[in-house]
């Protein structure tokens, strides 16, 4: 293992995801890309985590890739979602942006976690569908390697730039088992069987091309019992907390699905508890959609999860979690706990490190406060201790706790208590 991770402590991580890009308009989080930073590391925070658009910026398959606009989804749709809102209104300089967020992130001493949303969420952000449109375009069996080489092109970039000291590991891709990465059914093929071919072949690219930055992909869910059917070439047991629990219990009652959760059959919908949930102004459901129906295609986020995080109260969210918690709550700790103890069991299997690169409840409205307030940061602290305990070289508090999300400002000392459990030695 590359000695850039053995370091002594724990990689305190913060999710920038794509939002450093799609939210760095006048007055938005990420304009002032410094401030960012340094807000970053008051609150604890070495290491940040990016969809670095190598795709878009590496691939040679995007027209005009310096042409693209940042907008929105709609004038509302999208606002009080998590991730979702952006106002955009300004063009994506996207190798100038890159280039400067690894310029800052030298200058502040803070180490960056490669990763490419685009099969997920990155381009419904763009004016044009012609992002979307060319991703679409790879045959599936080809998509892995397509990414690994545009994310080699991207290291063979920053490398040039002398600052590849700054890069902690590369991802082939965010959640590959959540994507069209790797396209496939989980419910024929097994949740990770599909992955291991184009997989392996695409971490073998990556190791081949810059053999000193650690390689690996990420997984948005883990199944203890498939995690043998994962390719055995990663250098990083990367893998996503998402436990649900309560909270899968308030989406099913809604009518939303999660994960690899399907929606379920409901006699209506809006569901009578999602009913009892909506703020006054709600629209119909009927009438809201975003600018462009290619946008949803570009996300794969259902118009119904858009209509719920928007438009529902979030004191009336949070109280039916609270309401309910206590049915869940052991449940939620041992399956953390579990998951745990599985990912350090195969990362030891592998002989490599693990990493919790997100959680660790689930995905809330933004204007919610159940995951930031008691009940959250009680699971984020029993998940930071437990992977501690279990040797994981890098943790995240909660997705949530980055520049775009509300607690990065109500919450900053939690960050920095906690962040200095994280980085002890």
């Amino acid at each position: 293992m590359s000695s850039r991770l053995r370091c002594g402590s724990m990689l305190a991580i913060t999710l920038w995801d794509f939002s450093w890009y799609t939210q760095a308009g006048p007055g938005e989080p990420f304009e002032d890309i410094d401030r960012a930073f340094a807000e970053t590391t008051d609150r604890g925070f070495d290491t940040v985590r990016i969809c670095a658009m190598p795709f878009l910026l590496f691939s040679g398959r995007v027209a005009d890739p310096e042409g693209l606009e940042v907008r929105g989804l709609g004038a509302d749709f999208g606002q009080r979602t998590r991730w979702y809102d952006v106002r955009g209104g300004y063009r994506l300089d996207g190798l100038r942006r890159l280039t400067d967020l690894f310029r800052a992130a030298d200058r502040h001493g803070v180490k960056v976690i490669v990763s490419s949303w685009e099969y997920q969420q990155s381009p419904c952000f763009a004016d044009s569908d012609r992002w979307h449109r060319a991703l679409a375009a790879v045959p599936g069996p080809e998509r892995a390697e397509v990414m690994a080489e545009s994310l080699a092109r991207l290291l063979d970039h920053v490398t040039e730039l002398g600052l590849a000291h700054t890069v902690a590991y590369v991802e082939v891709h965010n959640e590959v088992d959540n994507c069209e990465l790797v396209p496939g059914d989980p419910k024929k093929d097994g949740h990770y069987t599909r992955l291991h071919g184009p997989l392996t072949r695409a971490v073998d690219l990556l190791r081949a091309r810059h053999p000193d930055i650690p390689a690996t992909y990420s997984l948005g869910e883990p199944w203890p019992l498939e995690l043998s059917d994962l390719p055995d070439n990663a250098q990083i047991a990367h893998f996503h907390f998402y436990v649900y629990g309560v909270l899968g219990a308030l989406y099913e009652a809604v009518g939303l699905g999660h994960g690899t959760e399907e929606r379920p059959e409901t006699a209506a919908w809006p569901t009578p508890e999602l009913a009892a949930m909506l703020r006054a102004d709600a629209p119909d459901f009927a009438d809201y959609h975003p600018d462009q129906p290619w946008q949803l295609a570009a996300t794969g986020i259902p118009r119904e999860l858009f209509y719920v995080h928007d438009w529902v109260d979030p004191d009336r969210w949070d109280l039916w979690l609270y309401e309910q918690y206590a049915l869940h709550r052991e449940a939620m700790r041992q399956t953390l706990a579990l998951w745990t103890d599985a990912v350090a069991a195969h990362a030891g299997r592998l002989g490599v490190p693990a990493v919790l690169g997100e959680g660790v409840v689930g995905y809330t409205p933004r204007m919610t406060r159940f995951e930031e307030d008691a009940v959250g940061k009680d699971l984020a602290e029993f998940t930071v201790d437990r992977c501690r305990e279990a040797g994981f070289l890098g943790v995240v508090l909660t997705s949530n706790a980055a520049p775009h999300h509300p607690m990065w400002h109500t919450d900053a000392a939690w960050m920095r208590r906690v962040n200095a459990r994280v980085t002890a030695d």
